[in-house]
């Protein structure tokens, strides 16, 4: 009996990945993780499945809180960020109850703004420039286990994993920033577009399923990454010196920040084609578990509606995944409180959020 189980880590990817991821735009949840909308607890033999799940996003409403700083757009300020990722994942499974993964997310970013560059004052038509990265983020491998047997727990079951992230993506890429007509300057790329954190982290998930009919399941996902360091050392300044007030709130390097990714929903199976309809809440916290939380970052959450497809094949299962994100929060980070304490003024930075994210790909079993 086929069962239908959502499994998905971000983000992130990405990923999403994420970073992406990813996933958020400016907010940095990177890509760890391609999606899978119909995965189960296959009682077959012993074998691999490989997943190449592509994320991509495109980011520009700029969010203070959870108010949209509107002028930005209409004022033409807006910072653009495009991301493009392929998680590449290739799985074996031990037994019924264990398997192991590896994860190898591929990613292309382009960050369009005015601010990095000419200025968002500027009157000149070339002020606006885009930065790119290009190349592998940070690789992930996984241990995953059921906890109950799938040889007689064919309606649900629940299944718990951990794993290592190694910072195998560059997280000190550089670009040039254009400052006039004349003058570009070499430095680290944004933080948001960066194709590492630079962190070792390790990751842990717990993902379930219950089969209520032929046709009605619902599933549930867990997804959260500890980087235990603090900052990576990569400048903010973008080939420029910091300023002393970055310096004394510790905004002059970028932090290495946690992440987190909470999915649920039910699916409806009409043969080889299902159906999902869902939530899915993904956030950069302010504070880490462990380690410290200051240097430069955009904490932030987003939730949205999480619709999918997927067909089943013999051996060959193709899903669609376009979360929607109607909440969009960018929170004060540690950096921002520290500011406010020195200065008596509040401060609160913001962030580009995208409208949604589009998640293509496919399973195969060998």
């Amino acid at each position: 009996m086929k069962l239908l189980f959502a499994f998905a880590a971000m983000l992130l990817l990405s990923i999403y990945h994420g970073e992406t991821v990813y996933a958020q735009g400016c907010v940095a949840v990177r890509s760890n993780g391609a999606v899978c909308t119909r995965a189960h607890a296959d009682t077959a033999s012993s074998g691999w499945q490989l997943t190449m799940g592509y994320r991509y996003f495109h980011s520009f409403r700029h969010f203070v809180g959870k108010e949209e700083q509107k002028q930005r757009v209409q004022n033409g300020t807006d910072v653009r960020n495009y991301q493009h990722s392929l998680d590449i994942t290739l799985a074996k499974k031990l037994n019924n109850h264990w398997s192991l993964a590896l994860n190898v997310p591929l990613i292309a970013n382009r960050r369009s703004s005015m601010y990095e560059h000419y200025g968002n004052t500027s009157t000149s038509p070339n002020a606006r420039h885009s930065t790119h990265s290009f190349g592998m983020g940070d690789i992930r491998l996984s241990a995953y286990r059921w906890l109950l047997n799938p040889l007689t727990s064919e309606k649900g079951n629940i299944q718990v994993g951990a794993g290592i992230k190694l910072p195998t993506g560059d997280y000190n890429y550089q670009d040039f920033f254009y400052k006039n007509d004349t003058t570009k300057i070499l430095g680290p790329v944004d933080q948001s577009i960066q194709l590492g954190d630079g962190g070792t982290g390790f990751s842990f998930e717990v993902n379930g399923y219950y089969v209520f009919s032929k046709v009605i399941s619902v599933y549930g996902n867990f997804y959260y990454l500890i980087n235990p360091r603090e900052q990576n050392g990569t400048s903010t300044a973008r080939g420029s010196a910091p300023t002393t007030a970055n310096i004394a709130n510790g905004s002059s390097v970028m932090s290495v920040p946690d992440q987190y990714m909470l999915r649920g929903g039910a699916n409806l199976m009409f043969g080889n084609f299902s159906a999902s309809a869902g939530v899915r809440f993904e956030c950069v916290p302010v504070y880490d578990l462990a380690g410290g939380s200051n240097g430069f970052r955009r904490p932030g959450r987003i939730l949205g509606i999480d619709p999918g497809v997927a067909y089943q094949f013999k051996k060959v299962n193709l899903f669609a995944t376009v979360p929607v994100w109607v909440v969009r929060n960018r929170t004060q980070s540690v950096p921002d409180k520290i500011r406010t304490t020195l200065t008596g003024v509040y401060t609160q930075g913001d962030a580009a959020f995208s409208d949604y994210t589009i998640n293509i790909g496919c399973s195969i079993k060998f």
